[in-house]
């Protein structure tokens, strides 16, 4: 099986009508103990996009499922990110409303590796070198099949889909790494990175843990015990801290904005401020670090 199987349940899978996404809703189709709901985000980056929709669409009608769909305005000089952000936040709420069990995506072993160089260069840490993962609510059931493996697959199965127009364009940082440097390392060098992202998923995993395991001995949510942060290692604060902001769901944030705070949160006397963001702030105790609102 190319895929790993969906425990019982209603799923929002996400389908784009290239090819790895219909390849994967074929196989989830054929999966007789689940339910899908078809979801296709049109970004409006595009001039014929509309082309994707009508082929998801299309797939939908002949498998008899539901199709849903929303179409963006982000406009060509969208940004990756941009696109994902709106992709998801639709994604979320097809999920809600549709009291579905999680979204599915159609990410492969092939995304992982090219995410994975991706931010490297971006200099993201750690969790930028297993940020494609599965979890609970994110169902990734391809990470182990490669592109290759879906292409076939599409074809022995009479699959239709569409290639994106901009896939070739290798200005496009991603599709650099897609199609000149993983194909230099060749297919020992493509194993050694697989495994290397593997172990440090693995790692990350771990990693995470021990911080939740911190920061619920803490005297509050809103609080840190400053004596034992300070007590920390500054690579170690720097990660408790920025999980600490994700759990108030801060999550924008950069390595010199974390450095510049767990310094501060280390040396300044009793009674100082520290500016997180327009609405954040830490409050500098003698015992206790406080995230407050500004």
């Amino acid at each position: 099986m190319l895929y790993e199987a969906l425990q019982p349940g209603t799923y929002v899978v996400a389908v784009s009508g290239g090819v790895d996404s219909m390849a994967l809703l074929d196989m989830l189709v054929k999966q007789k103990d689940i339910q899908i709901i078809v979801a296709h985000y049109d970004h409006g980056i595009r001039t014929d996009s509309d082309l994707d929709r009508q082929i998801v669409a299309s797939a939908a009608k002949k498998y008899n499922v539901p199709f849903v769909y929303e179409q963006g305005k982000l406009g060509p000089e969208a940004s990756e990110n941009t696109a994902r952000e709106a992709r998801y936040a639709f994604l979320r709420t097809v999920l809600k409303q549709a009291k579905a069990h999680a979204i599915v995506t159609a990410h492969h072993q092939d995304d992982a590796l090219e995410t994975a160089i991706l931010n490297i260069l971006r200099g993201t840490g750690r969790k930028g070198l297993s940020s494609i993962a599965d979890n609970r609510q994110l169902r990734r059931p391809l990470l182990k099949t490669t592109k290759d493996d879906l292409r076939k697959y599409a074809r022995e199965q009479g699959i239709v889909w569409r290639e994106d127009s901009t896939n070739k364009d290798t200005a496009i940082t991603r599709n650099y790494v897609r199609h000149v440097l993983l194909p230099k390392i060749g297919q020992d060098g493509r194993k050694k990175l697989r495994d290397i992202v593997t172990h440090i998923a693995v790692l990350n995993k771990a990693i995470d843990r021990d911080i939740h395991i911190y920061l619920h001995t803490q005297p509050s949510r809103q609080s840190l015990d400053r004596n034992s942060f300070i007590l920390l290692s500054h690579d170690l604060a720097l990660e408790v801290l920025a999980e600490w902001l994700r759990t108030h769901n801060i999550k924008t944030f950069d390595s010199s904005l974390l450095e510049s705070i767990v310094t501060k949160a280390k040396v300044l006397p009793p009674g100082k401020k520290i500016d997180v963001n327009a609405q954040f702030c830490i409050l500098v105790g003698k015992e206790t670090l406080v995230l407050t609102r500004r």
